[in-house]
């Protein structure tokens, strides 16, 4: 910024206000691309803390159907003890026939 002030002031008024009008023109532009760069950065922000609250509610959905997996193959096993008992107790029905 200071060589463009040392710039107007060594030249003509119309170099003067074209370069003026260049540097307003910059700023303006830097302007526009640090507003969109923060807004960018703001949503990028949203769509983490969104994606973390998805991955929170996923991981206790896992841990849920674990649990109820853990259940059912629990009742599986006792069920499997029943019909192996059974079918033991069938067979020494049948050899002491």
């Amino acid at each position: 910024m200071e060589n463009s002030k040392e710039m107007i002031a060594a030249s003509s008024p119309s170099e003067a206000n074209s370069i003026a009008e260049a540097d307003s023109h910059l700023s303006a532009l830097l302007y526009d691309v640090s507003q969109e760069v923060q807004v960018a950065l703001e949503n990028m922000l949203k769509m983490t803390s969104e994606i973390n609250q998805s991955a929170g509610e996923i991981s206790r959905e896992i841990e849920k159907c674990r649990q109820s997996e853990s259940a059912k193959n629990k009742i599986l096993e006792e069920e499997k003890e029943r019909f192996q008992k059974a079918a033991i107790a069938v067979l020494q029905m049948l050899r002491h026939n």
